[in-house]
């Protein structure tokens, strides 16, 4: 249901960017009236949703020994499901651990991440990160939140400490790739190379390392760089 209001809320939208260009004074304003209509809806589903997932975190508190609910992987435990055995078991405690008292910010990050609001997203990350430094999910997140907004100084400096405090070869392997994209971007590309060859190196099985390094030696002056934010949806 939602996927399809989403959808068809998507549509208008785009036909209104279409128009509005050639549009006259007063269809402008039919225009206009019709997107602030739009972020209404959108306001409000994010309002309800947000709801929802304070009432669920709090009744998981409260009865978090039942087994309907424990049936149910909590974030901690989608990060453990999303896992193969063979890497589980090179992570650290930083890596999965995650504050009771924080899961509702990571849940809400994780939410405005995939809904693409990310500068909502890095206020829910940086709460975690403020009060529980060594979580390295929210570390991770809050990384690859800021690359998507350019701030590559401090997405750099994230990814530096991830890579400093991490064991999981994804997550080393995902902290090399992005300093890399950031060294590209600065068109440090023979830097870029290092990182990203050391990032395949990690873990192979991650393919950004390679396109990016193929698009690096390519095509310098079209750069097209995958810094490995698509991983994360499955977190």
């Amino acid at each position: 249901m939602f996927q399809h209001m989403f959808s068809s809320m998507n549509d208008m939208l785009d036909q209104i960017i279409e128009q509005y260009g050639d549009a006259d004074v007063v269809e402008k304003q039919h225009y206009e009236e019709q997107m602030n209509e739009l972020k209404k809806v959108s306001d409000t589903f994010i309002e309800q949703w947000l709801s929802f997932e304070e009432k669920f975190a709090d009744f998981k508190e409260q009865h978090g020994n039942l087994a309907v609910i424990t049936k149910e992987p909590n974030v901690q435990g989608a990060v453990q499901h999303s896992l193969p055995v063979s890497e589980k078991s090179s992570c650290n405690a930083a890596d999965l651990e995650i504050p009771d008292e924080l899961a509702l910010f990571i849940s809400k990050g994780q939410g405005y991440y995939k809904l693409f609001m990310f500068s909502e997203a890095a206020i829910q990350f940086q709460t975690v990160i403020s009060q529980s430094p060594e979580c390295n999910l929210a570390r991770l997140f809050l990384g690859m939140t800021n690359m998507h907004l350019q701030n590559w100084s401090e997405a750099q400096r994230h990814f530096q400490m991830l890579i400093a405090t991490t064991d999981f070869p994804k997550w080393l392997a995902m902290g090399y790739n992005a300093l890399g994209c950031i060294q590209a971007v600065h068109t440090n590309l023979a830097q870029a190379e290092l990182l990203f060859m050391k990032a395949h190196d990690v873990c192979p099985s991650f393919k950004d390392p390679m396109s990016n390094l193929k698009s690096c030696q390519e095509t310098p002056k079209q750069l097209s760089l995958y810094f490995g934010s698509t991983e994360l949806c499955c977190l």
